[in-house]
């Protein structure tokens, strides 16, 4: 992502919290807590639904400054989580 002051913005650390949310922390020093149950319960597609399963969910990786899960699965636009607009 990149900030209207130019710099580019990534993912650097993920801590898990409870239940769907996660801590992410961001290279620019910002940390935010994103629940992602809201958006995993509203969608009805069911690929995106099967993220309902805690173990399916727990199965994220940062992969160059981005969270995803599987093969991008389910992948969100940084910017969206640094704004926690999901």
């Amino acid at each position: 992502m990149i900030l209207s002051e130019g710099a580019v913005v990534d993912i650097v650390q993920v801590e898990q919290l409870s239940g769907y949310r996660l801590k992410l922390y961001f290279s620019d020093g910002m940390a935010r807590v994103v629940d992602f149950e809201p958006f995993l319960r509203r969608t009805r597609n069911p690929l995106i639904r099967s993220y309902l399963e805690p173990k399916k969910f727990m199965n994220y990786r940062l992969e160059y400054g981005e969270l995803v899960w599987d093969e991008y699965g389910l992948c969100f636009p940084i910017a969206d989580l640094y704004e926690n607009r999901l």
